[in-house]
C-alpha cells in the first residue's frame, strides 16, 4: 500500500493481497484521522459483507470469492470511546454483472484498490444503542 496526503484528502493505492479495512485503519492511525468520509473502487478476489436484521439485532454475513469489481465502496471514519472506528459498505459485481453488497467486514484486493479519504476537522463519537443494536453516531 502507498498513499499521499493532499491537504484534507488522502489518496491511497491498496495492493494485491492486502485487506482494505486493515489498510484504511493503518493510514488513519498513522495520519491521526478522527473524522472522514471514504470512497473506493478497484477489484477484489474475496470479500465478506453483512446485512443487519433490526428484529434480531444481528448481522447475516455473506462471503464471496472470485473475480469482482468494486462498484461502490462508501463509508466513514469516526471514533468510539476515543478509538478508531470505521463503518463501510461495499457493492461488487461479478463477471456477469450481478452485484452483491452490504456492510463491509473484509475485502482482499485482487488487482488494485484506489481509496480516497476525505478528512474533516473535528470528532464524532459512537455509542452502542441497546434499542437498535448498533453503534450509532453521537454528537
Amino acid at each position: 500500500m502507498e498513499y499521499r496526503v493532499f491537504s484534507d484528502k488522502i489518496v491511497a493505492r491498496i495492493d494485491r493481497g492486502e485487506e482494505i479495512c486493515e489498510q484504511l485503519k493503518v493510514i488513519c492511525l498513522k495520519e491521526g484521522v478522527a473524522l472522514a468520509s471514504v470512497s473506493a473502487i478497484g477489484a477484489v478476489g474475496e470479500f465478506t459483507v453483512g446485512v443487519f436484521s433490526p428484529e434480531s439485532k444481528t448481522y447475516k454475513a455473506n462471503s464471496f470469492s472470485g473475480d469482482y469489481e468494486i462498484v461502490s465502496l462508501l463509508g466513514n471514519v469516526t471514533e468510539k470511546e476515543g478509538e478508531y472506528y470505521s463503518h463501510l459498505h461495499m457493492s461488487a459485481a461479478d463477471s456477469k454483472g450481478h452485484v452483491f453488497g452490504g456492510h463491509l467486514n473484509s475485502a482482499y484486493v485482487s488487482a488494485t484498490c484506489e481509496l480516497v479519504i476525505d478528512v474533516a476537522e473535528g470528532r464524532v463519537d459512537r455509542k452502542f444503542s441497546d434499542e437498535i443494536g448498533l453503534n450509532l453516531l453521537e454528537f
